[in-house]
């Protein structure tokens, strides 16, 4: 019996040495590229070695809004601050229960309109419209009924008016050229239909109109763990599959997308809890199977300033939705995987959201009660598991913080030594702690989310600090 389990084993540790240096080599690449591309940006921007013109790309900005009182007004407030001259905001509240629509028509002087709109894509019914022209741009707020996010995204896409549009979260803001930046790969390429924003959390953060004025690493430890997994984690790996137009994720905080090929597609589905990724998924489908040219950007200089959650609780109910929103998308477009028809879509980015995004909680928790199995049965080195661990842990913290610290210092970002003092600290962590907690709240996601699969989830906001 004893030799059957040191053969189980010794299966199960030739997988999880693979899996570990698929993983170990992914990120190595990932930062090395991210970082590499993130310099090679601030040394373009330095010698001004960029595109300029007198035109500017008509873009409509769609934020849906659910009891977003607390945050919504200094949101749109940092809309109006941008350094662009062509754009509409329309914002649609989506049945929300608090004063959403009325802090709006208040701090806006909005009034009530009769306004038809054209349904290019189903959606829910409109209760009510208020437009200002007070402001540099137009302002639009639709009240409809609650319908969920993607409903909400579809009303926003059937009333604008401009060729492009941008949809973020009621939470976030953008910094003051933005909207410049994530528009500059339409100009540089005629074939794009979409183009994600670097989403960074702004937990400890300061800004005024539009300018980054006060940088701290966040006071708590969640939010500032947070912040080195998205550089780590989003950041690198959004930038090397940008480099073969393999993106599958543009977050629903910050993107870009051409109107009439969303609409072609079909827009945002109203099934699915990750209507994001969804989106963008359905689109290099669509485009593929319509036989169009067409690239799927990624902007690492346009930059969105979004809150992260506080408490664990919050923390756990966003990554639960994403997570079912991870499983919904690659479950319906499953016949992408290593399907040549979609290229290195479905041959690298398919396969590695597969292994090590959707599959990679079940995998962790595997192995820790392989090891827990095998120190039962007294088939494990104690000393050389240990070692292995610390070795993992630090192999992985570098690779963060030269993420993060590459981040901090191309976007011109200062940091005190407490900032710095507190970002290594919590690096070990963030990887050897709440890794494995958020690996257990992904692996349990799936019970029971078909009951709730269009709820928004409700997530504690504070004011932003914008000026």
């Amino acid at each position: 019996m004893t030799d059957f389990f040191k053969m189980i084993f010794d299966y199960i540790g030739i997988f999880f040495i693979l899996y570990l240096i698929g993983y170990s080599s992914f990120l190595f690449l990932s930062v090395t590229v991210g970082s590499s591309t993130l310099y090679q940006v601030k040394r373009r921007n330095k010698l001004k070695n960029e595109l300029h013109q007198d035109y500017y790309v008509p873009v409509s900005i769609v934020v849906p809004a659910y009891n977003e009182e607390v945050t919504i007004e200094a949101s749109i407030r940092s809309l109006l601050a941008l350094e662009y001259k062509l754009y509409e905001i329309i914002i649609v509240d989506d049945g929300s229960s608090d004063n959403t629509s009325a802090v709006l028509q208040n701090a806006f002087h909005m009034q009530k309109v009769s306004r038809p709109i054209q349904r290019r894509i189903a959606c829910q019914q409109e209760e009510a419209i208020y437009e200002t022209y007070e402001f540099k741009v137009p302002i639009t707020l639709i009240r409809k009924k609650n319908g969920g996010k993607a409903d909400a995204l579809n009303m926003g896409i059937n009333a604008s008016k401009y060729p492009y549009f941008i949809c973020m979260d009621a939470d976030s803001v953008l910094q003051y050229d933005s909207l410049e930046k994530i528009v500059r790969p339409v100009l540089e390429e005629g074939n794009v239909v979409a183009v994600g924003g670097a989403v960074r959390p702004c937990n400890g953060t300061e800004i005024q109109d539009g300018h980054v004025i006060s940088y701290h690493m966040p006071s708590k430890i969640l939010p500032c763990m947070q912040v080195l997994e998205y550089d780590r984690s989003f950041l690198a790996s959004r930038i090397l599959f940008d480099k073969f137009n393999g993106s599958i994720i543009i977050s629903g905080a910050f993107g870009l997308f051409k109107k009439s090929v969303v609409i072609a597609a079909g827009g945002y589905d109203s099934s699915t809890m990750g209507e994001d990724m969804e989106l963008v998924v359905k689109l290099h489908v669509f485009c593929r199977e319509h036989n169009m040219d067409y690239r799927i950007r990624y902007a690492t200089d346009a930059i969105c300033w979004t809150q992260a959650p506080e408490s664990l609780r919050d923390l756990c109910k966003q990554r639960r939705r994403w997570h079912i929103g991870l499983f919904q998308s690659m479950t319906r477009h499953r016949r992408m995987l290593m399907n040549p028809k979609y290229g290195l879509v479905g041959c690298i980015s398919y396969l590695y959201f597969l292994i090590y995004e959707l599959l990679s909680p079940y995998i962790e928790i595997f192995g820790i009660f392989t090891i827990a199995l095998a120190f039962a049965v007294d088939l494990i080195n104690v000393p050389f598991m240990i070692l292995f661990f610390l070795i993992y842990v630090l192999y992985s913290s570098i690779l963060s913080l030269t993420a993060f610290f590459a981040r901090i210092h191309t976007i011109d970002l200062k940091l005190t030594p407490m900032d710095v003092i507190k970002a290594v600290g919590l690096c070990a962590l963030e990887l050897s702690c709440l890794r494995f907690i958020l690996a257990w709240v992904r692996a349990t996601a799936l019970f029971g989310y078909k009951k709730k699969k269009n709820a928004w989830g409700k997530i504690e906001r504070k004011q932003i600090k914008f000026r």
